[in-house]
């Protein structure tokens, strides 16, 4: 396969599973698009692994041949031809992977402080690799924005994380809110959930106001594609606090025109 028909693949995959993803980069260059789109691919690949239904001698194989970039599949003929192009940093994808195979383990974690390690593989990783195409050197705030967007989904996926077995909300702030997991396993809206909730989205909100400090560092078209993408999930979050933090039923959406008009303001300014 040729890097031209990988690129296509990957573009395709980012339009069907990503989105808000697919809505920030359209924004990009070509290049930088079809760079970004590999990215992406590969942490699908590595979430789809450690999500799927596959023996867990199995995933933990196939994740470290993730990790080793082992493969010849459309993604990693993308990826690898991305990754001569642009300064991608390969330490950050195998954190990435690191943080799949601590799925395989880990289902709950005591302290925020636990969870922001699990975040920083799973999510902030992912911005540091996404820094090298866009053309910056700012990790730590990258980073930060990777971590606000996993809080954001923790918030979100509270249900199907429950389904898979997995807690993330940090077990001592359970308790500190008197909730408790038959709460989540009823799906109750309680004072005490609302309260939880509220405070979960304050952080999230904090790293995203810290990490969009990125922008200053980015080019005009890299500045709107990440804060595109950064403005659709704070925009899920404002969704989910507008339905009183009920988490618990279908997942919250934007509608095509809510997310078009996201990026519209990002053009606008």
């Amino acid at each position: 396969m040729q890097p031209e028909q990988a690129y296509a693949e990957v573009e395709r995959l980012t339009r069907a599973r990503a989105k808000n993803f697919a809505y920030g980069i359209m924004v990009l260059p070509k290049p930088k698009r079809r760079a970004i789109a590999a990215i992406y691919a590969f942490a699908r690949q590595v979430d789809d692994v450690a999500d799927g239904e596959l023996p867990l001698a199995e995933k933990r194989a196939r994740l470290h041949r993730l990790r080793a970039l082992d493969g010849d599949g459309a993604m990693h003929i993308a990826l690898m031809d991305a990754m001569r192009r642009y300064p991608i940093r390969r330490d950050a994808l195998e954190a990435l992977v690191d943080g799949g195979l601590q799925d395989l383990e880990r289902r709950r974690y005591a302290t925020f402080d636990e969870l922001r390690g699990y975040c920083e593989k799973v999510a902030g990783a992912v911005g540091v690799a996404c820094i090298g195409v866009y053309g910056s050197d700012d990790v730590a705030r990258a980073e930060t924005l990777g971590i606000a967007l996993q809080l954001i989904n923790i918030v979100r996926d509270v249900r199907e994380d429950w389904e898979l077995g997995r807690v993330y909300l940090p077990q001592d702030e359970l308790a500190a809110f008197g909730v408790t997991e038959d709460h989540i396993a009823a799906g109750s809206v309680t004072p005490e959930w609302t309260a939880l909730m509220a405070f979960q989205a304050q952080r999230a909100r904090a790293h995203l106001q810290e990490g969009l400090k990125l922008l200053e560092s980015l080019d005009r078209r890299s500045a709107l594609c990440v804060s595109a993408f950064a403005g659709l999930y704070e925009a899920t979050l404002d969704l989910i606090e507008a339905s009183g933090w009920d988490v618990f039923g279908e997942r919250t959406r934007l509608s095509a025109p809510a997310k078009l008009a996201v990026v519209a303001r990002g053009l606008w300014r």
